[in-house]
């Protein structure tokens, strides 16, 4: 196999997984993600119940959660294309080991890809069998875009286009600290959309009319709340969603503005001035889909395109860390 279709299945792999991320969230603000109250399959059914008898026997089955067959579908949608992107991870993790003597192949990135996949579909068995616990909604967003990012590091090791410049390891810890910042900003976002409180504060820039309305962070977040709650719906009172929603703005305004100064800092080097630019125009995306979400009373579409953004924002800094790679290092590390 030749080292460019290497590269080739990487980028293929990166652009399912984008895909991935953003139906994973079309389903969960569709109200879908207990459209199968079962898994692997769909009320017993490798795709989903759609006679009338089908149905009747799924609902006698599972009286606590009837058939709906537009939230079934979407739901196993998902599935299928989260199972060809694993296929896909497996093939690229075999081909990295058979070319594992060549200095350019990412291998430990390729292989630490096929156990975090693999996690992935047990996070999503729990999502469901745990009826969308925040924590773990929420954990298996950022296992999406970690694979998503592994991903992406993997194509763009190939490129080989680092910066030389002596200043770059400097720069290198302020880029890994604008990755964990973000980290924890997906992590709100993520806990805002679990918990139903995207709409928790309907106003903008104020929330209910208030710049700090009454608040329950102690209650918004609590981690884990035992077994057996179902939380669809949401189980949270306002003063704990406008808390949690609070948090995602103010996250909002830390990670943008540095990220801001990052972008400043980055575009004086020549080598970074397209990375930059593309990580500036995602950052101004993502933050106007953000105050849409809230003036237009979270559209399915804009709600979704925020999620896939955030992504895009993050391997827009996995980019630019590349880019600061020197080549020195990328030499000396061949299996990074």
């Amino acid at each position: 196999m030749r080292r460019s279709w290497f590269q080739w299945l990487a980028w293929l792999a990166a652009a399912l997984t984008l895909i991935v991320i953003a139906k994973g969230a079309y389903v969960r603000l569709s109200h879908a993600g207990l459209g199968c109250p079962d898994w692997p399959g769909c009320y017993g059914h490798f795709t989903w119940p759609d006679q009338a008898h089908e149905i009747l026997i799924a609902d006698s089955a599972h009286p606590e959660r009837p058939v709906e067959i537009g939230k079934a579908w979407r739901e196993m949608v998902h599935r299928y294309l989260a199972s060809g992107l694993g296929l896909i991870i497996l093939i690229l993790g075999y081909y990295a080991w058979r070319l594992r003597q060549d200095p350019r192949v990412p291998l430990v990135a390729s292989l630490i890809l096929v156990p975090l996949v693999i996690f992935q579909g047990l996070l999503g068995k729990w999502t469901v069998t745990e009826q969308v616990k925040p924590i773990i909604v929420s954990a298996h967003l950022l296992g999406g875009i970690s694979v998503f990012v592994l991903l992406v590091w993997v194509a763009l090791r190939y490129r080989r286009q680092p910066t030389n410049d002596p200043s770059s390891a400097r720069l290198r810890y302020w880029v890994w600290t604008g990755v964990a910042l973000l980290t924890a900003q997906i992590f709100l976002g993520g806990w805002t959309s679990t918990n139903y409180a995207a709409l928790a504060c309907p106003d903008f820039p104020t929330c209910q009319g208030s710049w700090w309305p009454t608040a329950d962070f102690r209650e918004g977040f609590v981690l884990w709340r035992g077994l057996g709650v179902d939380y669809e719906g949401g189980v949270l009172d306002n003063a704990a969603r406008v808390a949690i929603h609070l948090s995602h703005r103010i996250g909002a305004i830390v990670v943008g503005s540095y990220l801001l100064i990052l972008a400043i800092g980055l575009f004086r080097l020549h080598a970074l001035r397209w990375p930059v630019a593309l990580l500036l125009g995602t950052l101004f995306a993502q933050i106007s889909l953000g105050i849409a979400n809230v003036l237009w009373g979270l559209p399915i579409a804009v709600a979704t395109a925020h999620t896939a953004t955030a992504a895009l924002l993050m391997a827009a800094l996995i980019n630019c860390l590349h880019r600061l790679t020197p080549a020195r290092a990328l030499a000396a590390r061949p299996a990074l």
